[in-house]
């Protein structure tokens, strides 16, 4: 199957709020209550799943539990609002006419399935969807999508002094720190005459040798068949023992050797680049981009409080 289709129908199943009968609620089990509706431990489960395996490669014991734990209680709370979201739209006795729940339903078929209702329908079926239930997750998405962009009433005011405070609190995101483009010599201590041959070579360095060749006949790590390249590297790249020397040289100088672990090392700055921040006056639209999304995350977060604060919610 194909793979955008799967990520489809994964997404529907993920976002889905829908209570299930109240026989199947209680089988399942209650993950919380919101203004009566129930939220299962199914849903919490389909919000994470993607998540979890991924903690699970990376972590275990009890930082794993508090993870997942926390990851949970994310995702109950992402429903919780969900939820809310919902009950305010039907207070409001708003409405998403059909035709434009056709339409996205049409899109859908003809972006992720070039038309083909047929295996749109059949894709379905293999999940266990039906085309109503299908059709009553795209509408909550419309929904959700539709209030929140209605709780930003009016255009944030995007004044000279917010753009300027969020360049200066995230300059880094506009900062390229100091670089060196690296070639590295490695040779093992348990090699004959292993310092020797290191002294030798970087007296040939220094008498003009070409130290990518050097690094090609002398070399006994991996980045040998490509002349002992590293590319352009960071200060954080190396061990603390490697870019301190490195970092202090200037362009086509060869290093002392260095000693760390097992192995000599030798290396070699092609090229250098300096730190630099770009000026606002460059970033300007990307800035006022953020700030933007910015106050209207922080309306529609405001909005969502307001919710919670009339609400009858418990987690179990």
């Amino acid at each position: 199957m194909h793979f955008r289709k799967l990520a489809l129908l994964a997404s529907l199943i993920v976002l889905t709020v829908l209570p299930a009968r109240a026989e199947e609620q209680i089988l399942d089990g209650i993950a919380a209550v919101v203004n009566g509706e129930v939220i299962t431990f199914s849903q919490v489960r389909e919000l994470v799943v993607t998540r979890e395996m991924s903690l699970r490669q990376s972590l275990q014991g009890q930082a794993l539990a508090d993870k997942i734990k926390e990851t949970r209680l994310a995702a109950i709370n992402d429903l919780i609002d969900r939820q809310l979201v919902l009950q305010d739209f039907q207070k409001n006795k708003f409405n998403i006419p059909e035709y434009a729940v056709d339409d996205h339903v049409n899109t859908i078929i003809r972006e992720e399935f070039q038309g083909d209702r047929l295996a749109f329908i059949r894709t379905l079926q293999a999940q266990g969807y039906t085309l109503q239930r299908f059709r009553k997750v795209e509408t909550d998405k419309m929904i959700v999508q539709a209030m929140r962009q209605r709780a930003v009433k009016t255009e944030p005011i995007l004044s000279p002094s917010k753009v300027e405070r969020y360049y200066r609190d995230h300059q880094a995101e506009y900062s390229t720190p100091e670089q060196i483009k690296l070639r590295m010599i490695v040779l093992h201590k348990d090699s004959i005459d292993a310092k020797n041959v290191a002294k030798e070579i970087s007296k040939k360095v220094r008498d003009g040798a070409e130290f990518g060749q050097m690094a090609q006949m002398y070399s006994e790590d991996a980045s040998k068949e490509t002349g002992g390249d590293w590319g352009w590297i960071e200060r954080n790249t190396l061990n603390e023992t490697l870019s301190k020397p490195a970092f202090a040289l200037k362009a086509g100088r060869v290093s002392d050797i260095v000693e760390l672990g097992a192995n000599y090392y030798l290396l070699y700055v092609e090229a250098r680049k300096n730190a630099e921040t770009k000026p606002l006056a460059t970033v300007r639209d990307d800035v006022e981009k953020k700030v933007l999304q910015s106050e209207r995350q922080a309306l529609q977060d405001k909005w969502i409080a307001g919710l919670r604060s009339k609400a009858y919610i418990r987690i179990f």
